[in-house]
């Protein structure tokens, strides 16, 4: 009897098998799948006839099959009826997959998003480890040429920075029309690459043959010393190029290509987990890139005499942004390739917010008539500005300070590692600050830094010859003292501004109405960031035209940032008295929301689980009828 069971229960399979999922200790006990193995993946395939399988002992295949499958979950072997089994098993040996296959993960995260995550950490790696190196350089060349001094910065932001921007993104919207994506991205990256490479071993030792001094000179002195910063730019026209090209790969790499290519393959989902993770991954770079300056800023203390010290320096660093820039270019490739176009990928169906795109007199209009919009623009305009008074009298007396640009160079290698540590802790601080203390004391932490070391700035210039003595007994000159000060004036400011100012920013657009939130934002973008950067510096080439150096208007520039920062001050204070009655209005709204959401879809759940056990309980018993029909049916007996 037995082994007629086991036959027939194999020969009358049928032709094309309903698979099954429902299995309760599955349902109930989780991890009983493994001592629960599917039926049909318990089956040994052969590409034997079944008459062959059937002709051996089948009193023992019978046997064995029923102790495997009816395994107890503490290793127990209870025997169960065969038709269990074998009426699962699919016709021709196919196998069963009980559920969905779970992906496979590494460290908890699915390896198919690694394979996009990774590439783009170590290309934001590159790019800003790069920018570091730049940035720093770039001030060195222009500040501690002969012939040019701090002064020349307000003047190079207005008069070249800005235009060259302007035209550079005219240049890629054009060109975003007529190249494919990929080769816009080689298009753009492989002139800032060829430059980079061109400018330390051609232009730089080329240096003295290129610059027109002479006529330089003969317009200083006919224009007199107040345009010592317009004419330097002539002076030193490939170091000014430099600068510009190095300011453009923050705008153009990071911005525009990295940014652009990051949003264009990754998922919602995966932006909000991983975006994060890059920002923390930008200071780890700052930090690496500093030792970097450093390292080959100190290597003139090994060469021979004679030797250009800064020319060596030079070329090393831009070795190093060449091939970081091949690298990035080459993770990009590869990206395209093997990820991009690779189907089995999850890919990203966001689709690009349409901005209005206000003019000057609708963005005014719209900055008129909300006072919250308008302390909201306070704040933009007023860290713009502020940073610029600050940063450029400091480095003028980091000059006076540190003239080889090797000293400086060094110095500002120093200068980014802190900074690097600095934005970092602040980062991780900054989402308990905003938990513990609130909006309002988070958005007034960046203009209470620049404030306090601000003043103390300010102060040690214009006090320098009273506190000579006091410092003199701290080994400290007022010059040091003030570079020293003015130093950690910049780290605490830009470290406060990346991790609370700018959430503080951003989330201040949140309890506004959809219109409003839209508008105000392109408001902000069209007038307040523009004169936010360049306020600054139009407010220093006044006072440097006006008085006839930085150091003659020092006193000036200090009472405009205090007059700034004081008005900043009361921004944050009347914006957090808007601000946090409609945070809260919104929280609660958004909770009620959340505790409805979450009965109803608690209520679904529990009905669509009573359906589906109701289901499979009578599938499993209809099963069970129509197997013991067919073995009474069937039997000789």
């Amino acid at each position: 009897m037995e082994r007629v069971i086991a036959a027939q229960g194999i020969l009358s399979l049928p032709p094309t098998p309903q698979a099954r999922t429902f299995h309760p200790l599955r349902r109930r006990f989780p991890f009983a799948a493994a001592r629960f193995p599917s039926p049909a993946l318990s089956a040994k395939v052969t590409n034997q006839p079944t008459h062959d399988f059937i002709s051996k002992d089948r009193g023992v295949a019978g046997e064995s099959q029923r102790l495997f499958l009816s395994t107890g979950l503490y290793g127990k072997q209870r025997k169960a009826p065969t038709f269990s089994a074998s009426a699962a098993v699919p016709a021709g040996g196919a196998g069963f997959v009980e559920g969905e296959v779970e992906k496979p993960k590494l460290l908890g995260v699915e390896i198919t998003t690694l394979k996009k995550i990774i590439p783009l950490g170590v290309m934001f790696f590159c790019i800003l480890f790069n920018y570091t190196i730049l940035r720093d350089t770039k001030d060195v060349l222009v500040v501690t040429a002969k012939g040019s001094s701090a002064e020349i910065i307000p003047f190079l932001k207005t008069w070249v920075n800005l235009p060259m921007a302007i035209g550079f993104m005219l240049l890629y919207t054009k060109l975003s029309n007529v190249l494919s994506k990929e080769a816009l991205f080689y298009t753009m990256i492989f002139p800032f690459i060829a430059f980079f490479g061109a400018f330390a071993f051609l232009l730089y030792p080329l240096r003295d043959a290129i610059h027109p001094t002479a006529l330089a000179d003969k317009l200083l002195a006919a224009l007199g010393p107040s345009f010592l910063g317009p004419v330097a730019i002539l002076r030193i026209w490939s170091f000014c190029l430099f600068y510009v090209m190095a300011e453009l790969w923050g705008s153009v790499v990071i911005s525009v290509l990295f940014w652009g290519f990051a949003n264009q393959i990754t998922t919602v989902a995966e932006a909000k987990e991983f975006y994060p993770l890059f920002g923390l991954g930008a200071n780890i770079a700052l930090i690496f890139s500093g030792r970097t300056v450093k390292y080959f800023s100190n290597l003139r203390k090994n060469l021979g005499p004679g030797v250009d010290g800064w020319a060596v320096s030079l070329k090393g660093m831009m070795s190093i942004v060449v091939l970081l820039g091949l690298v990035i270019s080459a993770i990009y490739w590869g990206v395209n390739k093997f990820v991009v176009n690779d189907p089995s990928l999850p890919r990203s169906n966001r689709k690009k917010k349409e901005k209005p795109k206000l003019g000057m007199n609708e963005s005014l209009k719209v900055l008129l008539s909300s006072r919250y919009v308008r302390d909201l623009a306070t704040l933009v305009v007023a860290y713009g500005i502020s940073i610029n008074l600050v940063e450029v009298t400091w480095k003028s007396k980091l000059k006076a300070q540190f003239p080889s640009p090797n000293e400086y160079s060094s110095f500002m290698g120093d200068f980014s590692t802190m900074t690097g540590i600095a934005t970092f802790t602040m980062m991780l601080l900054g989402r308990w600050i905003l938990r513990k203390f609130g909006w309002g004391v988070a958005a007034m932490i960046t203009p209470t830094v620049l404030l306090l070391t601000g003043v103390a700035f300010f102060s040690l210039i214009l006090l320098s010859e009273p506190l000579a003595p006091v410092l003199g007994s701290f080994g400290m000159t007022p010059l040091l003292a003030a570079v020293y000060v003015g130093a950690l004036q910049n780290i605490f400011s830009k470290s406060a501004k990346y991790s609370l100012f700018d959430p503080c920013k951003e989330m201040a657009y949140i309890p506004l109405d959809e219109e409003m939130k839209v508008k105000g934002k392109a408001a902000i973008d069209v007038v307040c960031n523009p004169l936010g950067k360049s306020g600054g510096a139009l407010i220093q080439q006044f006072m440097i035209l006006t008085f006839g150096s930085l150091a003659n208007s020092t006193p000036y520039l200090g009472g405009i940032l205090l007059v700034i920062v004081l008005a900043w001050l009361g921004a944050a204070r009347s914006l957090d008295s808007q601000f946090s009655p409609l945070a809260k209005e919104q929280l609660e709204k958004e909770k009620l929301l959340k505790e409805k959401s979450s009965v109803e879809a608690a209520t679904k759940e529990e009905t669509q689980d009573l359906l589906a056990e109701v289901k499979l309980s009578a599938n499993g018993a209809a099963h069970e009828s129509e197997a013991a029909n067919k073995v009474a049916t069937e039997s000789p007996l």
